[in-house]
């Protein structure tokens, strides 16, 4: 399949999905300040690393051949070049035919390529291979060896180590730990009377002195629970020795659920899940808010904060320990309970994981192992490199052999302890560059993605991540937070890409709030909106929404609140007549979301609460506010009372779950927009067999309205956001045949009607969609009742437009012509005109 070779791309890179929800600090104690004074908007400087070497080269690299006689070790140490030894097997690389753009790139994809392959050279060499060294959590941190715990931790400029906790009294003085020429430290503490000698669900840190001759005490690296006393402010975290015994472990009863057609993913935040201004818990989001996703029709859940964090303003994106869950909502037993219990409901959990980054917590963190060592005996790069300036956090080496060791088996942690199905990766653009997107527009010009800004030990770790996940799990889904567009990063590994299965449309969300609240509905260009839900990559899939955790944070307003605002609190009532205010917001709000999603991508992501409306935004406790829990839960009561009109949004949501279970329109690759009408505000799309017909014409129906189709016959309405029962007039009749008139001559494509060779008529209210799917008259029952179509008809068809408005056929079988459509507004340096790569406009 061949792609489109560049890719608009969001450029407010410094809006809150990457900035503002990690710009609170890191250590609890800090205070919270506005978030939105936090933003910064300073595009289109660029970093330039002034140095002699391959064009390619990343110049920060610390890989070096390393002679490893241990499983356990150390950081590479030797000083060798990793240029590839693999040119031979790298002749055709396989995103090259995806993209012949992006040929003359093919030197850096070499590059990366043979560095990837030197690693797992490596791996192979000294650690028995990925799948071994992705294991470390058997070998360090606490672990019962024969009849006693054995504890291992990896600080090389430590001069002495000691082991503390309740089991000693915090006195480690016969608890000294030794040190490997590696710098990992350890000690065996054998078992006293046939019990282990610390007890389950006792306090442990550990204790190092560094060069000053300073003793500190830090939560082990590789701690699987860290508790806080809530009765003290601002209390240091503790690391828990957790291994309870086998009558208290919580053993997994359900299957994973099979991987979805295309993924209909419900992000949720299990603490403020609550209807009251509490932190909520694995156990009670598992037995009161899975079977509210579950009835909604989604089939994927995406938690997030589940790695410990300090600081719960953080959103979870401020991640002290890495391999500890949360302790605010439960123990370790009671997240596989959650788990297990949305298995049992046919629901697959991905975790938000937080790899791209680090709280620049000293006392509870990662952070405090850093001592002011070089980066090759630290978890984090040293100087500017290490350490982010708009998030106020530290960040990765991923050069450095025990960070990489780390990572992976954190990834192997999360889905064999936990059995979660997969990951949404965080803050993947800031791992992708050096300049971590900081002031920077990305144009998509292949150059800004292909250069000495590339951090290739970033990208060669993504790409052993995902070819992890994917060996320990197959059938795992794993999502990209990317708003550069780096082509590739949705593409195989084993075909020279990064290897993710999808990538989120971060600036479908960033357009919509732009004309929600800076466009009155007249300046609504039906053009630029369909411009933006179709412009990707389609040889790499993607997940659109219209608004996430990011556009609900407080200093910005949800959808729902920026159409409605103070009338959410004295309108929705259905006792009285609905307002214009509220008639309009409500319909537009399922206009938003449905298009979004039938448009947009491969997959769809709505957070927890806009599924109806939410009113309020979220506002962590903090100073600010007085440390209140308000407006930090979601107030199910809402689309719950019979009489508020909030219950509309959420049926009308869980319809267009619905549909896409009884078509899988999502998964279908045909998509063709027909027809973008300024004048008239209308969009229309087949997306599968199904006909969208949307109006966002804030006054005018229109009655016998004439939409194109590609296959003739029969069609009926399947989805009506008009229908009384989802807050409309019910002016749409449901019970009526539409049947088609073939368009034009056979073989004269200008004759056809917007392009295509079938068309039937409709009824088009004023701000609504509605939906047609086509009557398989063969399977009609006798009582009348129709059946949807066959999916066989889902023929696999992408139509790109050219500069000069043409129109090709890019993907597909059937027989598609070219005719003049109208034009687009698109950048002149975003369209490239070699062959048939054009620019990313579906029409």
């Amino acid at each position: 399949m061949l792609a489109s070779p560049c890719v608009l791309p969001s450029t407010v890179l410094a809006s809150l999905s990457l900035s503002a929800k990690k710009n609170f600090t890191s250590d609890s104690r800090n205070q919270c300040s506005s978030l939105r004074q936090q933003i910064v908007l300073n595009f289109g400087s660029r970093m330039s690393h002034h140095r002699q070497m391959h064009p390619f080269m990343d110049p920060f690299s610390t890989y070096k051949r390393v002679y490893r006689p241990a499983i356990i070790s150390s950081v590479m140490t030797d000083d060798t070049s990793t240029a590839s030894s693999a040119d031979e097997n790298m002749k055709d690389i396989g995103i090259l035919r995806h993209d012949p753009s992006l040929e003359p790139f093919k030197d850096h994809f070499k590059y990366r390529i043979g560095r990837y392959s030197d690693v797992l050279n490596l791996f192979d060499k000294h650690e028995g291979g990925l799948d071994e060294f992705a294991r470390g959590y058997l070998k360090f941190g606490f672990n019962r060896e024969g009849d006693g715990i054995v504890y291992r931790e990896w600080a090389p400029v430590a001069q002495e180590a000691q082991i503390i906790g309740d089991f000693n009294g915090w006195d480690g003085s016969n608890h000294r730990m030794e040190k490997n020429e590696f710098g990992i430290w350890s000690i065996n503490i054998p078992d006293i009377d046939g019990k282990p000698a610390i007890a389950h669900n006792s306090r442990v840190k550990f204790r190092f002195k560094h060069g000053n001759g300073a003793w500190i005490d830090r939560i082990p690296a590789w701690i699987k629970y860290a508790t806080v006393d809530p009765t003290r402010f601002g209390a240091p975290y503790d690391g828990v020795y957790w291994e309870p015994p086998p009558l208290e472990r919580y053993e997994f009863k359900h299957p994973r659920p099979a991987k979805p057609k295309a993924p209909r993913i419900y992000e949720a935040h299990v603490g403020m899940s609550s209807s009251e201004p509490r932190v909520n818990s694995y156990r009670e989001f598992a037995d009161f808010v899975l079977p509210r996703i579950k009835e909604n029709n989604y089939n994927t859940v995406q938690l997030m904060a589940i790695m410990e964090h300090s600081y719960y303003a953080s959103f979870g994106y401020h991640v002290t320990n890495f391999f500890a869950m949360s302790s605010r909502s439960g123990t370790p037993e009671d997240l596989k309970y959650l788990i297990d219990k949305a298995h049992g409901l046919g629901l697959r959990v991905l975790m938000d994981i937080v790899h791209s980054h680090a709280s620049n917590n000293v006392t509870d963190g990662l952070n405090g192992f850093d001592v002011g060592q070089s980066t090759q005996d630290s978890y984090f790069h040293t100087g500017d490199r290490g350490y982010h300036k708009l998030w106020d956090s530290r960040l990765f080496n991923y050069a450095n052999w025990e960070v990489l060791r780390f990572l992976l088996s954190n990834i192997r942690w999360w889905l064999e302890e936990y059995q979660f199905d997969g990951f949404r990766f965080d803050g993947v653009t800031s791992m992708l560059y050096h300049h971590h997107g900081i002031n920077t527009a990305f144009t998509g010009n292949y150059n800004e993605y292909f250069s000495e800004a590339t951090d290739v030990d970033a990208v060669v770790y993504l790409m052993l991540a995902n070819n992890l996940i994917h060996s320990i799990l197959p059938n795992a889904t794993v999502i990209a937070e990317d708003v550069s567009g780096m082509p590739g990063l949705g593409i195989p590994v084993s075909e020279g890409g990064i290897g993710f299965d999808y990538r989120l449309q971060m600036a479908i969300p960033d357009k919509w709030i732009d004309y929600v609240k800076n466009k009155n509905d007249e300046e609504w260009s039906m053009g630029e909106i369909s411009w933006n839900l179709t412009n990707r990559r389609y040889s790499e899939k993607c997940i659109s929404y219209a608004e996430s955790h990011d556009q609900s944070i407080v200093g910005d307003k949800t959808i729902a609140f920026l159409l409605m605002d103070k009338e959410m609190y004295s309108g929705m009532s259905c006792l009285t007549e609905a307002s214009p205010v509220v008639e309009r917001g409500i319909a537009l709000h399922k206009m938003i979301h449905f298009i979004t999603m039938a448009l947009g991508g491969e997959g769809y992501l709505n957070f927890m609460g806009n599924e109806f409306g939410h009113p309020e935004w979220i506002d962590f406790p903090r100073e600010g506010n007085g440390w209140s829990y308000d407006k930090c839960r979601r107030q199910w009561n809402l689309p719950d009372t019979d009489h508020l009109r909030y219950k509309f949004l959420n049926a009308f949501d869980r319809a267009m779950n619905s549909l896409d279970d009884k078509f899988s329109f999502l998964a279908s690759s045909k998509q063709i927009v027909s027809c973008t009408s300024e004048e008239e505000k209308v969009i229309v799309f087949e997306r599968g067999d199904l006909v969208f017909v949307f109006n966002f014409h804030p006054i005018n129906t229109y009655d016998g309205y004439k939409v194109g189709c590609d296959i003739p016959g029969k069609y009926r309405v399947a989805l009506d956001s008009d229908a009384s029962e989802f807050g409309g007039r019910g002016r749409v009749g449901h019970d009526i045949d539409h049947f088609t008139s073939p368009e034009g001559i056979p073989g004269v494509p200008e004759t056809n009607f917007n392009n295509r060779p079938n068309s039937f008529k409709v009824l088009s209210p004023a701000q609504t969609c509605v939906v047609y799917y086509r009557v398989d008259e063969s399977k009609e029952k006798e009582n009348g009742v129709s059946v949807g179509a066959s999916e066989a008809h889902a023929t696999d068809v992408v139509l790109a437009r050219d500069k000069e408005g043409e129109i090709s056929k890019i993907k597909g079988d059937d027989d598609v012509h070219t005719s003049k459509i109208e034009d687009f507004p698109v950048r002149e340096d975003q369209v490239e005109q070699q062959g048939h790569q054009m620019s990313r406009k579906v029409v």
